[in-house]
């Protein structure tokens, strides 16, 4: 089956999330999901992974090729680069929770049909696919979820957000207390520029580091102010 084959799906995720979805319920539900279709190419599903009550959140756009075959989130070269800014920061991974917003790999073959390169996954896919994000912001309930990329971004922030103009920026939404974005560790792997890719000092480097070290800082503070007793805002989402 090629790409241009892939099928549509029922259209949403919501029709294969479980009673009661708890994480561990979800993990095996998801693996029968048909919402949007890119389980006929992939593997397997690949739900997120982490601590039930991570107080930081970081939400990815998709598995890649590595992921896809393992069946964990971020176990590939972006997951190994994003490794690094979580030490600097002092945030333990094994403590945090890493997911997707899409489960399922979308790919394309390479010119030599040897190798599967990552496809952005469309509106339709992240839309579909969406009700499992939700269901684990609900269950893990993170002070501070974390975008890494554009696709995560305007999932969670709105169609209008821009990780070029509001990254590191801290917001206030209905899916947590605070929720911040930052370049996804593939935009690095993927930079033209050598240099950007090999300097841990580097512009496109750095932006990563410093957002998560401001969400271990906050993550330290209590709840801010405006929050309900659940800890989470209700207020529309504006910038801080």
């Amino acid at each position: 089956m090629t790409e241009d084959e892939t099928p549509t799906g029922t259209g949403s995720a919501a029709d294969f999330v479980p009673p009661d979805p708890t994480l561990e319920r979800m993990q095996l539900a998801v693996q029968e999901c048909r919402g949007c279709g890119l389980c006929a190419r992939a593997t397997q599903a690949v739900f997120g992974k982490g601590t039930q009550r991570a107080e930081i959140m970081l939400v990815g756009e998709q598995p890649g090729d590595k992921e896809d075959l393992a069946g964990e989130p971020f176990v590939g070269p972006s997951g190994k680069l994003l490794d690094t800014p979580l030490a600097e920061a002092g945030i333990e991974r094994s403590l945090a929770y890493v997911t997707n917003v899409v489960k399922h790999f979308k790919w394309k073959s390479a010119p030599s049909g040897k190798r599967r390169l990552h496809d952005k996954p469309n509106a339709y896919q992240t839309a579909a696919c969406k009700p499992w994000l939700e269901h684990e912001l609900a269950e893990v309930k993170p002070l501070i979820p974390v975008c890494l990329g554009a696709t995560a971004a305007q999932a969670i922030l709105g169609a209008s957000f821009r990780v070029s103009r509001d990254r590191g920026r801290f917001f206030r939404s209905e899916l947590g207390p605070l929720v911040t974005a930052t370049v996804h560790p593939s935009a690095i792997l993927c930079s033209d520029d050598r240099r950007l890719r090999c300097a841990p000092s580097s512009p496109i480097c750095a932006s990563p580091r410093r957002s998560l070290m401001s969400c271990a800082a906050r993550a330290d503070t209590p709840a801010p102010v405006g929050a309900d007793e659940a800890g989470w805002y209700t207020r529309p989402l504006v910038g801080m």
